[in-house]
């Protein structure tokens, strides 16, 4: 070990192949046995600096702070940690293209070459924001929303299939593939990076910009979400400044007992974490429960890491990591290079090492996680399934506040806590609560209903939280083909919709035979991306929407995602609750949060006779067994096998195949920034900000999580007003 530098090079030999790694045992030996006592997440930092060492912008002493890392020490130094590549979704990564293409520009204008202006990490993009769900309940409503999907974004899918041609180091993942986080979760991420130019190989690192990027934590890969700004610096080949992190370990013990699933388990992990205080901290899963969990559970868990407020929640590479890439169709030759890189270098997990020192810890046995859901405003608010009835109840109070002002407490305490319908001896509306027991009659071409508080109007299986995961989709086809050999329909009221993370979600349920008895209750794939979660439930059918607003009712959304906040899944909706596929399937033929699931009919066979939940619930058995069947291999292999080609409607889109994107002035959605017009060769110099000020100070939980990207434009707000001047149709 040289005095200013740490010696950390070194080969490792994989399947006749030589690799170039900064030795983190090499690290060990030099620091006295301190990489060994880290976190497994901490130990990648490390790596990331040994390897970029250069006594610029990473230096010995940057080195030195992570090897001294102390679990009881609050972190203050900076450290540069530079990403081995970056993942955009269409919405934030159309505005770092626009950059680019805008670079181009000024480098021809300058006299230089446009063609030296490419991402210098890189970069993939995975077109999955766009598409809503305007038609459900069909077979060809997949279609539709496609055909309406490419009508409303032709613009900027042909910019991007323009940038797709025109730089290098930069993928495109078309649109109705999948969602960014299953596709880079199933496909994209390697574990391991090969830089096949240089001979290194090092630890699969990313920035994303979606918050949820840290779903690949449960494949073993750090990253996190960022900003477009920090995004398109990495992109530039500028490292992210960070604070070195806090390290929370979260050690988990047990098995998962039958009946709950990992949507339950994900929202237990999530309140004791928020309840905790894990922002802007690592929190990374230790302890023998780990071996218990397949990648896919893992992946659930990982990707609410925004909603429990940590950076990243990380889970290490161990045998299960292995089993997946080969499952998932990964090359031999990755894979046997992560299990020897991982090997080398400390960072692969087995139930006999010795646990890390961690800043902090939490346990959970999974034996003692209960069947749950949570809402109906933050993702954080777990109910156990059996309190979900009389914690709606007191939820519908808060909402309808002004509504409800004259009734005394007592009638509202009695109303919750017994369960029962608003009536008073002898079959009367008690007066007290006469205005909660509302009947709106609504009249839709299918049917004709009443609508009251309470009434289910949304009910989606969507978001990469669940679709990524076979246990909970299969269990919800299992529990659609009970119900239905039951005499079991889903109420008229109810929008249903599919949206899986990929398409080979598609393939293992038609496999299994499942998806005609999910379609027979209405849930026919509606496209795969983010949907509802983000606020693309689509409009809800006129009539329903009408009698919502007529009776200012509390409607209701199920659905299988990650946020719930209020107003972000459709305007018509004031309360909405994540819950696992099945459960969504279950509120969808129930029709009403006005529930007890445990106790209460799911609703009546054709004979009268009542049919609860309990009754068409799938056995655990079977549900892994199916898995086992029909889960496979080769269907991820041909599924991902042309990804990058899209379907018909993105192979005839007729984009330019220039190195300098064609600018249309008339344009609302893409026009060329300003930045680099005037700018001279030489850079000018840095000149401190003075005067500024804060902007909006917030309240606690006032977020831009209330706040969705693919939220729409309201006519009277300044931006829609500015877009009818221009000859904008308010339904463009």
């Amino acid at each position: 070990m040289a005095q200013d530098s740490f010696q950390s090079h070194a080969k490792l030999q994989v399947g006749g192949k030589s690799w170039t790694i900064a030795s983190l045992k090499a690290l060990d030996k030099a620091s006295g046995g301190k990489v060994s006592k880290l976190p497994m997440s901490m130990k990648i930092l490390l790596e990331n600096l040994a390897r970029r060492e250069d006594g610029e912008l990473v230096t010995k002493t940057d080195i030195e702070a992570v090897l001294n890392w102390s679990p009881s020490k609050t972190p203050e130094k900076e450290i540069a940690y530079m990403p081995a590549r970056v993942l955009l979704q269409d919405f934030t990564g159309v505005p770092a293209i626009v950059d680019l293409a805008a670079m181009r520009d000024a480098m021809q204008r300058m006299g230089g070459d446009p063609n030296k202006i490419n991402p210098l990490q890189p970069v993939d993009l995975v077109i999955d924001h766009s598409v809503q769900i305007d038609y459900f309940g069909s077979a060809n409503a997949m279609q539709r929303n496609a055909d309406l999907e490419f009508e409303r974004n032709k613009e900027r899918y042909v910019f991007l299939k323009w940038g797709q041609k025109a730089f290098s180091n930069f993928r495109v993942v078309p649109p109705d593939t999948g969602i960014v986080h299953q596709v880079n979760l199933e496909f994209l991420a390697p574990v391991v990076f090969r830089n096949e130019a240089n001979g290194w190989a090092y630890p699969d690192t990313l920035v994303g910009t979606d918050s949820h990027t840290p779903m690949v934590n449960g494949l073993g890969v750090v990253g996190w979400g960022v900003g477009g700004i920090e995004a398109e610096a990495a992109m530039l080949g500028r490292p992210v400044s960070m604070l070195i992190p806090e390290v929370v370990g979260f050690k988990l013990t047990g098995k998962l007992k039958p009946g709950t699933t990992a949507t339950d388990l994900v929202l237990t992990v999530t309140q004791m974490l928020r309840k905790r205080g894990v922002v802007g901290k690592f929190v990374e899963f230790f302890g023998a429960g780990l071996s218990s969990l397949s990648i896919a559970d893992r992946a659930t868990i990982s990707n609410m890491a925004p909603e429990y407020g940590a950076t990243i929640g990380y889970f290490p590479i161990d045998a299960k990591t292995l089993e997946y890439l080969r499952f998932s169709g990964r090359p031999d030759d990755l894979i046997e290079l992560v299990e020897a890189y991982a090997k080398e270098q400390g960072l692969f997990r087995t139930d006999d090492m010795a646990d890390p020192a961690f800043s902090d810890t939490l346990e959970l046995d999974l034996g003692a996680v209960e069947p749950s859901i949570a809402g109906p405003k933050r993702p954080q608010d777990r109910i156990a399934l059996k309190d979900s009835k009389r914690s709606f109840r007191k939820a519908l109070l808060e909402l309808m506040e002004k509504d409800i002002k004259d009734i005394p407490q007592e009638a509202r305490d009695r109303w919750v806590t017994e369960g029962g319908q608003p009536v008073a001896a002898g079959g009367v509306i008690d007066p007290a609560l006469g205005a909660i027991a509302k009947a709106i009659p609504v009249r839709t071409p299918r049917a004709a209903f009443n609508l009251g508080h309470g009434s289910v109007v949304i009910a989606a299986i969507t978001s990469c939280t669940n679709t990524s995961n076979p246990g909970v989709l299969v269990a919800a086809g299992l529990l659609a083909k009970n119900a239905i050999e039951r005499g079991l329909d889903v109420k008229p009221w109810v929008k249903t919709s599919l949206a899986p993370g990929s398409t080979v979600v598609t393939e293992y349920l038609r496999e299994a035979g499942l998806l005609p008895y999910l379609e027979g209750l209405g849930f026919h794939l509606v496209g795969y991306g983010c949907t509802t979660c983000i606020g693309n439930s689509g409009p809800l059918p006129e009539p329903v929407s009408a009698g919502i607003k007529e009776g200012n009712l509390v409607a209701v959304s199920v659905l299988s995602g990650n946020r719930n906040f209020e107003g972000r899944i459709n305007p018509d909706v004031r309360a909405n609750y994540l819950a696992s596929p099945p459960l969504v399937v279950a509120y969808a033929i129930a029709g009403t949060m006005d529930i007890d699931l445990e106790k209460e009919p799911l609703g009546y066979d054709p004979n009268g006779e009542p049919v609860f939940l309990k009754e068409v619930w799938p056995d655990a058995e079977e549900v892994a067994a199916t898995v086992r069947e029909k889960v496979t291999s080769e269907q991820f292999k041909r599924q991902y096998a042309d990804v990058f080609a899209g379907d018909d409607n993105w192979r005839s889109l007729d984009a330019p195949k220039s190195d300098l994107y064609q600018w249309d002035e008339k344009s609302t959605y893409i026009q060329h920034p300003p930045y680099f017009q005037d700018m001279p060769k030489e850079a000018p110099g840095v000149k401190d900000i003075q005067g500024a000020r804060v902007l909006a100070v917030l309240g606690d939980s006032v977020t831009t999580d209330h706040i969705s990207p693919a939220g729409s434009i309201k006519k009277d707000s300044p931006a829609g007003k500015y877009l009818l001047s221009l000859g904008v149709d308010a339904k463009d």
